[in-house]
C-alpha cells in the first residue's frame, strides 16, 4: 500500500515502530510518518529487544524514505549531568542517518541538536510537558523546534485555543497506552525500581514485574515487590504499572489513579482537525507489528475518509481487542468532569 493520499490528508499520522519489523509494517500500513528510538537510554521506551542500533536506524529511515514516508527519533529523556555524550551521540546519529526530525525535551539534548545539526528539523517531545504559550514560544525560541507534542492533559477547546496563539504545528496522541500524569513529571515508577521513563527511558521496567498465581487460580501482579493488582482465574491480566494499579483507601479497593483502559481519540478527528492540529501520534512502541499494522490501517483510512469529506469511521469496535482491558476512552479531550 502506498503512504501517499490521493487527497491531501488533513493530518500528519505519526505511528511507532519498537523494531525494524515494525517500522517496515508501519510504512506497509500507510503511516505518514514513524517514530523510533536507539535501543539504549536515550529514548522513553528503553526495554530488552526494543528499538535500533545506528545502522539499523540508517536501514530504516532509507526503507521509509523509499516508500514515501518520514523518521522522526526520539531522543526523548533527560541526560544526566556529567555523561551527556550519549545522548549527543544519539543526535549526531539519527542525523547522519537522515532522519526528517529529532523528537527531544532536554535542554542539552536540544541546544545540541540546533548548535551542531541545524539542518534537522526539532520535534518538542511530549516528555517536556509543555502546555503553555509561553513554554511552547520559549523552546522554539531558543531552539528552533517546529512542532510540540501535547500531553495527554489537554481538552480539544484548549487545544484549539493555544494553536490561536503559537506559531508551530501540534502533534496529540489519538490511540493506545494513556498516561494520567503529566508527562515528564512522573516519579511513580522510580519509587518502586529505582527506574523512571523520565531518566531511564522506562516505567514498570519487566525485570521488576511478576505474577504469582495462587491455589484458588487468582493472579497477583507484582512490581519491585509490590502487588499492583489481583485478577480472577481466567480474567485478563494486565501490566503492573503503579498508576494503574488497584489501592485500598477509605474502606474501598479500586483504581484510584486511573483504570487500565486505551485513549481512542478516532471520533474526535474532525474536532481535532477544526482545532489546528497537525499531527495525529499513535501509542506503541512496545507493541509487535501485527499491532502496529491494524492500528495504523484503521486509522490512516479514517485520515482519508475525513478528507474526501465522508462521514467518520466509527473505529472503536474495531480496535476494542486491541485496548487495553479492552475498554476505550476519550480521556482528558472530553472533560466530563468539568
Amino acid at each position: 500500500m502506498s503512504c501517499q493520499a490521493e487527497t491531501a490528508a488533513p493530518f500528519e499520522l505519526v505511528c511507532p515502530a519498537g523494531t525494524p519489523a515494525a517500522l517496515r509494517a508501519a510504512v506497509d500500513a500507510g503511516a505518514h510518518a514513524i517514530y523510533c528510538g536507539f535501543n539504549n537510554e536515550t529514548n522513553a521506551r528503553n526495554f530488552p529487544g526494543l528499538n535500533f542500533s545506528e545502522a539499523e536506524m540508517a536501514k530504516g529511515v532509507d526503507y521509509a524514505h523509499r516508500h514515501g514516508a518520514k523518521v522522526l527519533v526520539a531522543i526523548n529523556t533527560f541526560a544526566r549531568a556529567g555523561s551527556v555524550e550519549i545522548w549527543q551521540r544519539a543526535v549526531d546519529a539519527a542525523a547522519e542517518a537522515g532522519a526528517d526530525a529529532l523528537i527531544a525535551a532536554d535542554l542539552a539534548v536540544l541546544e545540541h541538536a540546533a548548535r551542531h545539526q541545524p539542518g534537522t528539523r526539532l520535534h518538542l517531545s511530549v516528555q517536556a510537558a509543555a502546555n503553555t504559550p509561553e513554554a511552547i514560544r520559549f523552546y522554539a525560541e531558543t531552539f528552533g523546534v517546529k512542532r510540540v507534542v501535547l500531553p495527554r492533559v489537554l481538552s480539544v477547546e484548549e487545544i484549539a485555543r493555544l494553536n490561536r496563539e503559537i506559531a508551530v504545528e501540534t502533534e496529540v496522541f489519538v490511540f493506545g497506552g494513556l498516561c494520567v500524569m503529566t508527562e515528564g513529571r512522573c516519579a511513580l515508577s522510580s519509587h518502586a525500581t529505582g527506574k523512571s521513563p523520565n531518566l531511564t527511558g522506562v516505567c514498570s521496567p519487566p525485570d521488576h514485574v511478576a505474577y504469582e498465581e495462587n491455589a484458588d487460580g487468582t493472579l497477583l501482579a507484582r512490581l519491585g515487590g509490590f502487588t499492583i493488582d489481583r485478577f480472577a482465574a481466567g480474567e485478563p491480566a494486565g501490566y503492573p504499572t503503579l498508576c494503574k494499579g488497584q489501592f485500598s483507601a477509605m474502606g474501598k479497593t479500586g483504581y484510584l489513579f486511573e483504570d487500565p483502559v486505551s485513549l481512542n481519540a478516532a471520533a474526535l478527528l474532525p474536532a481535532l482537525r477544526d482545532a489546528g492540529v497537525t499531527a495525529l501520534k499513535i501509542e506503541g512502541r512496545q507493541r509487535g507489528k501485527a499491532y502496529v499494522s491494524s492500528v495504523v490501517r484503521a486509522f490512516r483510512r479514517a485520515v482519508d475518509a475525513l478528507a474526501r469529506g465522508e462521514p467518520e469511521t466509527d473505529l472503536a469496535g474495531e480496535l476494542a481487542a486491541l485496548a487495553e482491558g479492552g475498554r476505550q476512552t476519550t480521556g482528558a479531550y472530553r472533560k466530563t468532569w468539568r
